[in-house]
């Protein structure tokens, strides 16, 4: 059955989460995964269509947390623009840019972004990123151009000719890029670039505010380690159930428990 309910949010707080919202609340017995995102997928599209007139495409995309993470640092991101972080981390362990080594001794990871077309930016408006990235846990920010088929930067002279070239081919870089890097851990990296991201695909004009996009982020981690605490807690809420193939991991390494667990993303 359905019930549409008031309700007040037992979460963190964040900018896009308001602390009362009304949730349409589906309890159903014995159904599987598809089962009941194919039944959302219906019912969403059902409301748009009569409440506004739009057609929406199904089957939505479904994308794991990994992924999301992976290409967008995001657990929500926007699909309706391209602009995918690219992992270096094996390329840069090796480099001369001690920034990039150290992170990786540490457990972390070096991405970046190719920022399309901007590569003509000034070293002003390049630095003027910093303050943006900072906000979101980033102590500095490296970059390269790409200009006369050439890669230009304070870091590329840490490169070594075949280095730059499998960077260039890996970014897809070409004349007129604009390539950013972010060194730190997972979560930083993450925050950092994905942030940029959607910043600069909004300050370039790349994201269609009339369109829709819709996908589902599924097999979120189940739990997470509290550093404070010094204990596992659940990642989303206690009563989520596990992935049945990840159990046997609660004994040898519960981080890896994926849970059957799902958000669903609207771009629009």
């Amino acid at each position: 059955y359905y019930q549409i309910a008031r309700c007040f949010r037992d979460e963190d707080l964040r900018a896009d989460r308001q602390p009362e919202f009304t949730q349409v609340d589906i309890e159903t017995s014995f159904l599987s995964q598809d089962q009941l995102l194919s039944m959302m997928e219906e019912l969403i599209c059902r409301l748009f269509k009569e409440t506004i007139g739009v057609e929406i495409e199904r089957p939505f995309e479904r994308i794991s947390y990994e992924d999301a993470m992976g290409k967008y640092g995001s657990d929500k991101p926007d699909l309706r623009f391209g602009l995918e972080l690219v992992d270096l981390t094996d390329l840069a362990e090796g480099s001369g840019v001690q920034v990039f080594a150290n992170a990786v001794k540490k457990g972390g990871q070096v991405k970046a972004l190719n920022a399309k077309g901007c590569g003509t930016w000034s070293r002003k408006e390049i630095d003027d990123l910093l303050p943006f990235a900072a906000r979101y846990g980033a102590k500095g920010l490296a970059w390269i151009q790409v200009k006369d088929g050439e890669m230009k930067g304070p870091i590329v002279k840490f490169f070594s000719e075949e280095e730059l070239a499998e960077l260039k081919s890996r970014m897809y870089a070409e004349d007129g890029d604009l390539l950013l890097f972010s060194a730190d851990s997972k979560k930083v990296v993450a925050d950092v670039l994905g942030n940029l991201r959607l910043k600069i695909g909004r300050d370039l004009g790349l994201i269609d505010d009339k369109t829709f996009k819709f996908a589902w982020v599924v097999d979120f981690p189940l739990l997470s380690y509290d550093e404070e605490e010094k204990r596992y807690v659940a990642n989303h809420h206690p009563f989520t159930s596990p992935r049945d193939e990840d159990l046997q991991h609660f004994d040898d390494d519960p981080l890896k428990i994926r849970a059957q667990a799902y958000d669903l993303v609207l771009n629009g």
